[in-house]
């Protein structure tokens, strides 16, 4: 499940929420029900804004099952070393 970043202008608080990417988070209210926290002085129909964050990349280096590397010592065009059979 991604994570999102998200601030309130109203107040200054940012968070970190996980959830679908169907689902919207619009409003001070929805994202505090979300993290199971209270209101505080901020009203419930404040608006959010999700925060543009840079994505994770996982290379096969970081795995803990890397990939095997191809025994020509390059790239095998068609599979011809047999890795993808």
């Amino acid at each position: 499940m991604p994570t999102y970043d998200y601030i309130c202008d109203a107040n200054g608080e940012k968070y970190e929420v996980f959830h679908p990417m169907s689902e919207t988070i619009n409003s001070w209210g929805v994202l505090c029900e979300k993290l199971n926290r209270p209101l505080g002085d901020t009203s419930k129909d404040e608006p959010v804004r999700k925060l543009i964050s840079s994505a994770a990349v996982i290379s096969s280096a970081s795995r803990a099952d890397p990939e095997p590397a191809c025994a020509t010592g390059g790239c095998c065009p068609g599979g011809s070393c047999g890795l993808y059979d």
